[in-house]
């Protein structure tokens, strides 16, 4: 059997075989031989070939039976027509005795080690054949000290081999440079940085080496290559949209450990600190182990039963006396796909709403609405893979080193290489620092730099005129708007140079493969919808679109922002974007589900927040999400929850939201329950249960079901793939996806009947036919029209690795002592004027409020622009951002806030 990759025939201990392009001796091996054993110490799947320990030689010969020479068959290319030999007594002889000199400056304290019986070198030696030493025992490595001062990390050089596999791992895999190899020979030893400590050193805890190391000289406090588990169970990641998939290590019922698959489609045996360590919140002290029903101002435990009554009750009189419109409830994208599902199947055919919504609306909803009005889908066009495959990437209003970190470990490989790289954000980004260009426009600029950039395209000629002319449609209209703006006036918007801009146009516009990336620093703003579809534009111009390595790939924030939406949630749209208010579509969901559907106009999240202010929204169910600390205007925020007759929070921990609730049902977190997420890259992938809820914990699924049953409504118990098979009845895109053929890696949607996904979208047509060209003239933003003058200041909002939106999760865990507080960053040009020094207490005020917050002075943000994030309640940095929303969409306003600053008075205290 041959195929187009193959060169010739090679030979393995005398049978021949097919040569692939691109084979090492070992990767020929192990696809045919798998069962030959050749051993390896420095070889790992997800690193490059090294050859530093040679213990995987085999002899090469060019002739059969002719004279052969010793190769390193992990990096050595196979040579057509060569015999190879794989256990030979010269090769069993040279892997003895190399292992025996590694095994001389090594501890033998095997039966007490952590990696007892999963030890690389320990296996290896077995194999060999070592029985005994028969060198001196070295002294260098044996009396070195534990670095022990790390949350997460740990590092006992008495047991290094030198393989190097931690170095290339913090190289290779993420890119942060951290480790590398000090003095020569024996005295040869990893060192962190300039020879600090773990903890003292620029370390991300991704925990890469430990995994990639071969023995226990670099490892973990929970001992992740331990073998005393019971069992280990694959399921993904709870916190961002980049969908790792874990594999977790179960001992007595516990969590003990988590490790990253090296055959996962989205990782490959990565995940940062927060998928690989921050999992103890699961059954931390402060979890909720009971209903609580607020009685006379206090909340107080009930039974199951009893909260569910008492809900039905005050949810049916609400709907007798005020009608269902009266009612509302907001989804979460912490949620499973078939607990979302069930969300909205329970505010729309138990209530008989359409308002319901999700947390997508404050940070993807103008990616969903641009998207699909340019292309016909709200989602991404092609896969995480395809970075393999272009060459340039643009990434506007995204830090995806701190909010993507496995994707952003990525690009950040791919600007190291020197490859194109275009970043525009006000924020000097750990990406921007190794970009081609960085474009450090002013906060609420997106669209009219965007508009410079397909400005100076079609200046220089470099549209691709043949896919506009088959593919799209409104280019010539789109063309005259672009074409009569000023580039001056442009540049003096933006705080960007013209000739920096069109160095950057050309550069994207020039490459065979361009692909974009955006964030939230491009949905959070008035115009979010708009810059949405001006990178639409872009790709469409330059003909981006519908290959690998091209596209528009939105970042989303949390697990499961892409299924949420998917599912329904969202008042204008029900499971599968099917139009909630079209007459005949609502005919088939009332067909489905056998009951009355609503078809009136349904509530957003922050038209919700105004009905309840003006007395017209009774009810607000809330699934996991906490809006009090998330969403903007916190003042407003609690007026609404505060006016509200019934509130009920769904919740793992009290949050600041559960100080208004009427009732709090505890729900169970990720490891303890099984459904879907859906990924940034469309990617459904299986959540599986691994360890039983907490005692009187249920799953949301699960409480969703209950209520729907105690409302009357015929709802089975929450069983995934039940909820699973009756979505794909429902949401085209979900035809062919069932539970069982997921798999461990998941499905692309669309999924096709027959089982089949989609890496690429819009490959031959778009969704709504042909791409539409859409032009904007830039606005600036209400908030510094109004406040401007009187507030000077821009403040934007970020997050930071170690922690997810309000910390909920992860301040419950060790990451906290690693990222202890908020800070606000400041340029120091603005730190002189105001007299503020690094570490300052800064009071920074807007139009709505005035919080106190820690300074950094760094260049890394402009001058008149400040940036911080909202992880810790204490700060509360929502209680300044503004009531502005993307004018389609209705995303807040989050990057751009008018404040004013001075150095403040108080005393800082330190968070905990």
């Amino acid at each position: 059997m041959t195929n187009k990759n193959s060169l010739s025939t090679t030979f393995i201990n005398g049978e021949p075989y097919l040569v692939e392009h691109g084979d090492t001796i070992l990767s020929f091996i192990r696809r045919y031989k798998a069962n030959d054993f050749v051993p390896t110490l420095c070889d790992a799947p997800n690193l490059e070939p090294f050859g530093a320990c040679r213990v995987c030689s085999v002899e090469v010969g060019l002739q059969k039976d002719g004279p052969t020479r010793i190769q390193a068959s992990c990096h050595t290319p196979v040579i057509p027509g060569s015999y190879i030999y794989t256990d030979t007594e010269k090769i069993k002889r040279l892997r003895k005795n190399i292992i025996e000199l590694v095994l001389t400056d090594h501890p033998l304290d095997c039966l007490t080690c952590e990696v007892n019986n999963n030890c690389e070198l320990q296996t290896v030696a077995g194999k060999v054949g070592i029985r005994a030493v028969r060198y001196a025992e070295g002294k260098n490595h044996l009396d070195r000290q534990k670095d022990l001062s790390h949350p997460y990390m740990t590092m006992d050089l008495s047991k290094c081999i030198n393989c190097y596999r931690c170095v290339r791992a913090c190289d290779e895999v993420q890119g942060e440079l951290v480790l590398s190899m000090a003095g020569r020979g024996f005295d040869s030893k990893i060192v962190k940085g300039d020879n600090v400590s773990f903890l003292d050193s620029d370390c991300v805890s991704c925990g890469a080496c430990a995994q990639a190391c071969p023995t226990s000289a670099i490892s973990d406090v929970y001992e992740s290559k331990s073998v005393a588990f019971d069992k280990k169970i694959r399921t993904v990641c709870t916190y961002c949209g980049v969908g790792c998939n874990l594999e977790v290590s179960i001992l007595n019922e516990k969590v003990k450990s988590i490790q990253a698959p090296f055959d996962a489609e989205v990782n490959q045996g990565h995940t940062c600190l927060k998928g690989r360590f921050a999992f103890s919140f699961y059954n931390h002290p402060d979890r909720i182990t009971t209903p609580l029903i607020r009685k006379n101002g206090t909340l107080v435990p009930s039974t199951w039963d009893e909260a569910y009554t008492f809900i039905s009750s005050k949810l049916l009189e609400i709907k007798k006396n005020y009608g269902p419109d009266a009612i509302a409830g907001i989804s979460s994208a912490r949620c499973t796909n078939e607990e979302n599902y069930l969300m909205q199947k329970f505010i729309r055919a138990v209530i008989g709403t359409n308002n319901i919504d999700c947390c997508a609306r404050v940070c993807h909803s103008p990616t969903a609405l641009g998207m699909q009005r340019s292309f016909g889908t709200g989602a991404a066009t092609n896969s995480i893979e395809d970075i393999k495959h272009t060459d340039c990437i643009l990434v506007i209003g995204a830090n995806p080193t701190d909010g993507h970190p496995v994707t952003g470990a990525k690009l950040k490989q791919f600007a190291m290489k020197g490859k194109t790289t275009i970043v525009i954000d006000p924020r000097r980004t750990e990406i921007a620092r190794y970009a081609t260009y960085h474009l450090p426009l002013k906060p609420g600029t997106n669209v009219a730099i965007l508009n410079m950039m397909l400005y100076y395209i079609i200046l220089e000629g470099l549209e691709d005129e043949k896919f506009i002319e088959t593919r799209t449609e409104g280019y010539q209209e789109f063309k005259q708007h672009i074409q009569s703006l000023n580039m001056d006036d442009h540049a003096r918007i933006t705080g960007v140079s013209k000739e920096l801009v069109q160095k950057a146009s050309i550069a994207y516009a020039s490459s065979k493969n361009a692909m974009s990336f955006h964030g939230l620093g491009v949905t959070e703003h008035t115009q979010g919808s708009y810059t949405v579809m001006l990178i639409s534009d872009l790709a469409m111009i330059t003909g981006n679109i519908g290959r690998p390595g091209v596209g528009v790939n939105p970042l989303r924030g949390q697990n499961n922002v892409q299924g949420a939406a998917d599912m329904g949630c969202q008042p204008h749209q029900g499971a599968g974007y099917l139009s909630a208010y079209d007459p005949e579509i609502n005919w088939q969901f009332e067909n489905f589900y056998n009951t009355k559907m609503p078809i009136g106009k349904g509530l957003k999240i922050p038209e919700m927040f105004d009905a309840s202010i003006k007395g017209n929204l009774k009810a607000l169910w809330l699934m996991g999400e906490d809006v009090v600390q998330t969403d903007p205007n916190t003042q407003k925020v609690i007026k609404a929850m505060e006016n509200l007759e019934l509130l009920v929070v769904q919740e793992l921990f009290l949050t600041e939201t559960s100080k208004y609730a009427t009732v709090i049902l505890p729900g169970a977190s990720f490891l303890e329950k099984s459904g879907t997420y859906t990924n940034g890259e469309r990617r459904i992938q299986r959540v599986q249960k691994v360890v039983k809820p907490i005692s009187g914990t249920k799953s949301d699924g699960q409480i969703i079901c209950d209520i729907m049953n105690v409302m009357g409504f015929d709802q089975c118990d929450y069983d995934p793939s039940e909820i699973l098979k009756e979505i794909s009845q429902i949401v085209p895109f979900f035809a062919g996806v069932t539970w069982q053929n997921l798999g461990d890696s998941g499905k692309q949607w669309p999924v096709l009947p027959d089982g089949t996904d989609t890496k690429i979208l819009h490959t031959e047509t778009f969704k709504r036919g042909k791409g539409k060209f859409h032009h904007f003239d830039w606005k600036e933003s209400n908030e510094i029209e109004k406040y401007g003058q009187d507030y000077p200041y821009i403040i934007t909002t970020n997050r930071e690795l170690e922690h997810y939106n309000a910390g909920t999760m992860t301040r419950r865990t060790r990451n906290v002592q690693i990222l202890t507080e908020d800070i606000m960053m400041i340029h120091p040009e603005d730190a002189a004027r105001h007299f503020i020094d690094d570490g300052d207490l800064v009071c920074v005020e807007s139009p709505r409020g005035k919080i106190d917050i820690k300074a950094r002075i760094t260049d890394e943000v402009r001058p008149g622009v400040l940036s911080s994030t909202f992880h810790f309640p204490e700060i509360m940095l929502n209680n300044i951002t503004s009531d502005e929303h993307d004018t389609e969409a209705m995303c807040p306003e989050y990057k751009v806030v008018a404040v004013k600053i001075r150095k403040s008075k108080g005393k800082y205290k330190e968070s905990i």
